[in-house]
C-alpha cells in the first residue's frame, strides 16, 4: 500500500467524523510550523505540533495530537449510549481507526497491546498523524476494542490510545496479506523525512539483525523507497513488526512499511542504490562487450570504501525512546551510514556543500527564486549564476546532506518550460566574483546567509520540515486571517502564475493571528513554478506594521 494510498484512506475517515463533530485539524497543522512576522515584537512561532525536544505543550498553543484525544475521548466515553451503538452512527468494522499515538510507537506495539481482543491480520501506520488503522478477523474483535477503549484508558507503548470504527471494511494492501501468517518475504520501505543518505549499508544494518536479508534495492521515484528481500516470509513479518514507524536517526527517517508486489527481487549490480548478499562479487557487464578484460590491480580503490562513500563514519547512538522494540540481543544499540570522504575515492566529485544548477530560465529565474524552491531541503548560504555558462547557478548549503536532498527531490523536475539538472558542483564554497546583471535586473549574486526564512537554523526548527518531493497540492502557512481564496487568486494572476483549482482552508483557534491551508494545482510543474515565485511573498494588510511572509511548502497530500 503507497504512502498516497494510506493518507487518503485516513483522510476518509477524518471526512466521516466531521459530519458529527467539529473539523479537526489535519495531519499538515499537526506537522508544520507556523510563523508570524509583526512589528517590534519580531518573529513569533506558533507550533502546532507536540514540542520537538520534550513533547511539552508549546505556550498556549496545545498539540493537535491531544486535541484530538480529548476530542476521542469525549465521543468514544460519554458520547456513547448504553446499548453500544456509537453515536458516530459508524457502523461496525473489523478496522479500528487508532488515535493518539506516542511518537515512538511502531506497529509491534499496537500488538502487543491489542491481540487480547482479538486475531489482529494488518496494522498500517501513519506516522506523522500519530495514527494507525487496525484490522481484526472478526467484527467482534474490532467491537471488543471500542467498548473497552471507551469504558477505560488502553494503554499502547505506554500512552493512552483513542479508538473508533473505521469506514472502511479492510485496509488495503498490495499483496493477500489476509491474516498474520500470509505475506511475502519482499518489504516496499518509504523512507520519509530522509535528512541523512539512505544507502544499501544503512538498510542493510538496520534490517539485518532482525531477519536475513538477501537484497536491497532503493529507488527514488517518489521519495525515497526501497525494497527489501529477506530470507523468508517469518523473517519480513518480524522485520514489519518491529520496525514500521520506527526512526533510522533521532526525528528523521523515518519507515513506512508495507508488503511489496514482487516476490523476488532482481539486481544486477552491487552499490549504494542495490545489493545481492548472496553474490557479494556481483559486478555489471557493460553491455554488449562480452567478458571483461582482466585488470592489472584489480578493483579501483572505492570498491573497498563503499563504492566512493568511504569507510563508514562513527556509529551514531539510538535515542533513548528508541521505536525498536526488540531485546538488546536482536538489535543493536548502535546504527552506521556511510559518510562520504573525499580521500581514497574514486566518485565523480567529492562530497561539497554546493550544488551546480543547470536548466534555468534565463528570464524567469534569479538568485531569489532559487532560494524559494532550494530552501526546501536545508539552509541556503548563497547563490551565484555563472557568467560564462547562461542558466547555470551554484548554490551553497548549509551541508552536504543538504545537497544531496536537493538533488534527490529537484533534479529532472520541469520549472519554467526548462528541465532542471542538479548535481555537485566541483567547488567547496561559493565565492562573489564576476557579479552581473540578469536579465530582470536582479544581481547574478546574493548572500542568504543571514536570512530568516531559512528553515533549518536549529535542531528544533529543521525536525518540522518533513522533506517532500514536488507535489500538485502545496501547503500554505503564515497568512493573516483577512486573507481568502480570491486573494490568493489575485496573487497568482499578478505574479503571472498558474491558479490553483481546489482550496481548503484549516479552522483555526479563535486566538490564532495566522492562518494555513492547502492549494492544489493542475499539474505538479505547475504547483513548483507558483512555489518558486510566491514562496516568502510578502503580505502587506491594512494598519499593519510589518508584513506578513507566506509561506509555502509541498504537502503530503496527494489531491484535495
Amino acid at each position: 500500500m503507497s504512502t498516497a494510498e494510506g493518507a487518503d484512506q485516513l483522510e476518509e475517515e477524518e471526512e466521516e467524523y466531521g459530519r458529527a463533530a467539529k473539523r479537526l485539524k489535519t495531519e499538515e497543522r499537526e506537522r508544520e510550523t507556523e510563523e508570524r512576522e509583526e512589528g517590534e515584537e519580531g518573529e513569533e512561532e506558533l507550533e502546532e505540533g507536540e514540542d520537538s525536544d520534550s513533547g511539552s505543550l508549546p505556550g498556549n498553543a496545545e498539540s493537535a495530537g491531544d486535541n484530538r484525544a480529548r476530542w476521542s475521548a469525549s465521543q468514544y466515553g460519554a458520547g456513547r449510549k448504553d446499548n453500544g451503538e456509537d453515536s458516530h452512527r459508524i457502523s461496525p468494522s473489523p478496522v479500528v481507526h487508532v488515535r493518539g499515538l506516542c511518537e515512538a510507537v511502531v506497529e509491534a506495539d499496537l500488538i502487543d497491546a491489542l491481540e487480547k481482543f482479538g486475531s489482529i491480520c494488518y496494522v498500517m501506520m501513519m506516522p506523522f498523524k500519530r495514527q494507525a488503522l487496525v484490522e481484526f478477523s472478526a467484527v467482534e474483535s474490532a467491537d471488543r476494542c471500542v467498548t473497552c477503549g471507551a469504558k477505560e484508558p488502553v494503554y499502547i507503548a505506554g500512552q493512552q490510545a483513542y479508538f473508533n470504527y473505521s469506514t472502511s471494511k479492510r485496509i488495503t494492501r498490495p499483496t493477500n496479506a489476509d491474516n498474520p501468517n500470509s505475506g511475502n518475504k519482499v518489504l516496499l520501505l518509504s523512507i520519509q523525512n530522509p535528512l541523512y543518505p539512505i544507502t544499501t549499508d544503512v538498510l542493510y544494518t538496520v534490517c539485518n539483525p532482525i531477519g536475513s536479508v538477501l537484497r536491497i534495492v532503493i529507488f527514488k521515484r517518489n521519495g525515497i523507497q526501497a525494497m527489501v528481500e529477506f530470507e523468508s516470509v517469518q523473517c519480513a513479518q518480524k522485520a514489519k513488526a518491529a520496525l514500521n514507524g520506527a526512526d533510522i536517526y533521532a526525528g528523521c527517517c523515518t519507515l513506512k512499511i508495507e508488503y511489496a508486489r514482487p516476490t523476488r527481487l532482481n539486481v544486477i549490480k552491487n552499490d549504494n542504490e542495490s545489493w545481492d548478499y548472496t553474490k557479494p562479487y556481483l559486478v555489471r557487464r557493460d553491455r554488449g562487450k562480452g567478458r571483461q578484460r582482466q585488470a592489472i590491480l584489480g578493483e579501483h580503490p572505492s570498491s573497498y570504501s563503499d563504492n566512493g562513500y568511504g569507510p563508514p563514519c562513527p556509529l551514531l547512538p539510538l535515542p533513548g525512546n528508541s521505536r525498536y522494540k526488540l531485546t538488546s540481543a536482536d538489535v543493536p544499540d548502535m546504527v552506521s551510514y556511510p559518510l562520504p570522504q573525499s580521500s581514497s575515492s574514486y566518485s565523480a566529485h567529492a562530497p561539497s556543500s554546493v550544488a551546480m544548477v543547470s536548466g534555468l530560465h534565463s528570464s524567469k529565474m534569479n538568485c531569489t527564486r532559487i532560494f524559494n524552491l532550494f530552501c526546501l531541503y536545508g539552509n541556503i548560504e548563497k547563490v551565484k549564476f555563472m557568467k560564462s555558462v547562461p542558466g547555470t547557478a551554484l548554490v551553497e548549503m548549509g551541508d552536504e546532506y543538504a545537497v544531496d536532498r536537493a538533488i534527490t527531490h529537484l533534479n529532472s523536475i520541469k520549472v519554467f518550460g526548462k528541465r532542471l539538472n542538479v548535481c555537485v558542483s566541483k567547488q567547496h564554497a561559493v565565492i562573489p566574483s564576476q557579479v552581473f546583471e540578469l536579465e530582470d535586473g536582479s544581481s547574478s549574486y546574493k548572500d542568504f546567509a543571514m536570512t530568516r526564512n531559512n528553515r533549518f537554523s536549529s535542531a528544533g526548527q529543521a525536525s518540522k520540515n518533513i522533506i517532500q518531493p514536488p507535489s500538485a497540492v502545496l501547503h500554505y502557512y503564515n497568512v493573516p486571517p483577512c486573507i481568502s481564496q480570491e486573494h490568493l487568486l489575485r496573487l497568482c494572476t499578478e505574479h503571472d502564475v498558474p491558479g490553483f483549482v481546489k482550496f481548503k482552508m484549516f479552522d483555526a483557534k479563535p486566538s490564532s493571528k495566522t492562518i494555513s491551508g492547502l492549494l492544489e494545482f493542475d499539474s505538479k510543474t505547475e504547483a513548483v513554478e507558483v512555489l518558486t515565485v510566491l514562496n516568502h511573498y510578502q503580505i502587506r494588510i491594512p494598519n499593519g506594521s510589518n508584513p506578513y511572509t507566506l509561506k509555502l511548502c509541498f504537502s503530503t497530500s496527494s489531491h484535495l
